[in-house]
């Protein structure tokens, strides 16, 4: 049965109710929910996943919250509301300590010296959200996508002019003043800055130099299309001249996928004459430019953060293309998996919630693979056709924090059950050899990201095994020791699931390609 709630005229934020409805599938006699506001998209999701009741459509409105679960019984319904009033007023009871100004003006009102705004409001509204806060002379970090490329540019010469932060649209990630912003890592204070193009790749880097000892004096974000030529890399320009500048800068890091031609030309012109070591990283770029400058280049995103370390201390800078664990024991390691295989297994599939660990792997990948198929794909004619509800070709990976996948949901980094879902049906494909995926810790993201990817490895490797296959899962943690969710207890959770762990996302790929030329 369907059974359906609707209260009139009642808000609440959609990351909090799509978290309630992953909440409410795990009660027992529960099918299937969806706890909402009957916006257009959820009235489209529930009548999707067969929710959406003759009341529904004639009673809700896009100002109304409801609760609609396909249940067992009137009792099960029951136990859901109730379940759903808990969590609701767990929410309420955070929040109840703190006051939040209703808007920029009352803010400023509260406190007159305010410097930096993170706005995450939908996309239509944010420029201009963006823009009154610019006016307030006012850094903005605009975690919200969907914004245009016009108006970024205009967001960005704006804040050019008046020597103004816009990092974004769509930053994810960002530490400023040692203050995480978004998706975070526990990152010490120290003397290496960045400027980043990439999310992901931005914590991947920023995690690695924690790992190794050291910190960070800024951490800049600039939005993934900072660098293309309708926006001339305006905000890596700002950054870079920034931490040219800054004293308790001493060693710079640039991160982005390779940016327009000419406006990378800039950007290394620029790097070159800034009085101090820079590591440039564009992610699968040419380093050959780059090196003519006089740059560092980095051949990955662990050994950018591996050079910067070098730099600081001194140290001989050299590219790092090993094993932590040592190149006889890797080798060894991946030879014994690949002859547990079965004849017909022979590809990889990869699986994560970063975006940029997802086109880092592809590229290191590429060249031996020939094809990886993929909803970001580094070739237009490996698109993969209906990423989300389709079945995986070849060598496939897939970036669920993309757009086909986070319509109607939050991102995966916050909810990855849709990621563990996926990891359980590709692992039935005989055909499947290797499952990678990534498992991003810090702030922001899910409070135990492991804990979905540690069961659907299970359940995949069990039912491989049991159809006389076996199924090996390549994960590596992005995070650090100090993140609210720990590196070392969620890479003993993904360890103990069977999961084979690496230090980073680049040790993975180089380890997931020794599997796959060790295949009979």
């Amino acid at each position: 049965m369907v059974k359906l709630e609707i209260r009139k005229n009642a808000y609440f934020d959609s990351v909090t109710l799509m978290l309630i409805s992953k909440d409410l599938k795990k009660l027992d006699g529960v099918k299937e929910a969806l706890v909402g506001m009957g916006t257009d998209l959820n009235v489209e999701i529930a009548h999707n996943i067969g929710l959406a009741t003759p009341e529904f459509d004639a009673n809700i409105t896009a100002n109304d919250f409801f609760v609609a679960v396909e249940c067992d019984s009137d009792e099960v319904f029951e136990a859901a509301q109730k379940k759903v009033e808990e969590l609701l007023n767990k929410k309420t009871e955070a929040k109840e300590a703190t006051y939040y100004p209703p808007t920029l003006e009352g803010a400023i009102k509260v406190d007159p010296d305010l410097n930096m705004a993170v706005i995450s409001v939908p996309g239509k509204f944010a420029a201009d959200v963006a823009q009154s806060c610019l006016d307030h002379d006012i850094n903005v970090m605009l975690f919200s996508d969907n914004v245009t490329i016009e108006e970024e540019k205009a967001l960005k010469e704006c804040a050019f002019k008046k020597e103004l932060l816009v990092m974004g649209p769509d930053c994810g990630t960002a530490i400023i003043n040692n203050v995480p912003l978004a998706f975070a890592n526990v990152v010490p204070k120290g003397k290496i800055g960045m400027v980043c193009a990439s999310g992901t790749g931005t914590q991947e880097v920023s995690s690695i130099i924690a790992q190794l000892g050291c910190g960070v004096s800024q951490v800049i974000g600039t939005g993934g299309r900072d660098l293309k030529k309708e926006i001339g890399g305006l905000m890596m320009k700002l950054g870079l001249d920034a931490l040219i500048n800054d004293p308790n800068t001493e060693v710079i890091t640039l991160v982005s996928k390779p940016p327009a031609k000419e406006i990378a030309s800039e950007i290394l012109d620029i790097a070159k004459n800034a009085g101090k070591p820079v590591v440039v990283c564009f992610i699968g770029g040419d380093r050959t430019e780059i090196e003519a400058k006089g740059l560092v280049a980095a051949v990955s995103l662990e050994d950018a953060a591996h050079k910067a370390v070098a730099l600081l201390k001194g140290e001989p800078v050299q590219d790092f293309v090993e094993f932590t664990m040592g190149e006889e024991k890797a080798e060894a390691l991946a030879k014994e998996i690949a002859g547990k295989m079965a004849p017909t297994q022979k590809y990889v599939r990869g699986f994560y919630t970063g975006g940029t660990l997802c086109d880092e792997a592809m590229k290191l990948m590429i060249g031996n693979l020939g094809h990886i198929y993929s909803n970001i794909p580094l070739h237009a004619e490996d698109k993969l056709a209906d990423a989300r509800n389709g079945k995986s070709r070849e060598h496939t990976f897939l970036d669920f924090g993309d757009d086909e996948f986070t319509v109607g949901r939050p991102h995966p980094m916050i909810d990855p059950s849709l990621r563990a879902e996926r990891v359980i049906v590709d692992g039935k494909d005989p055909e499947t050899a290797v499952i990678m995926c990534d498992c991003v810790i810090g702030y922001g993201s899910h409070p135990n990201p492991a804990e979905d990817l540690s069961e659907a490895i299970r359940t995949a490797k069990a039912e491989a095994e049991a159809a006389g296959r076996h199924l090996c899962c390549v994960c590596a943690v992005c995070g650090t020791e100090g993140d609210p969710q720990c590196l070392s207890k969620t890479q003993k959770q993904l360890t103990e699931a069977g999961a084979v762990v690496l230090p980073s996302n680049a040790q993975a790929t180089r380890f997931v390609e020794r599997i796959l030329a060790n295949l009979k």
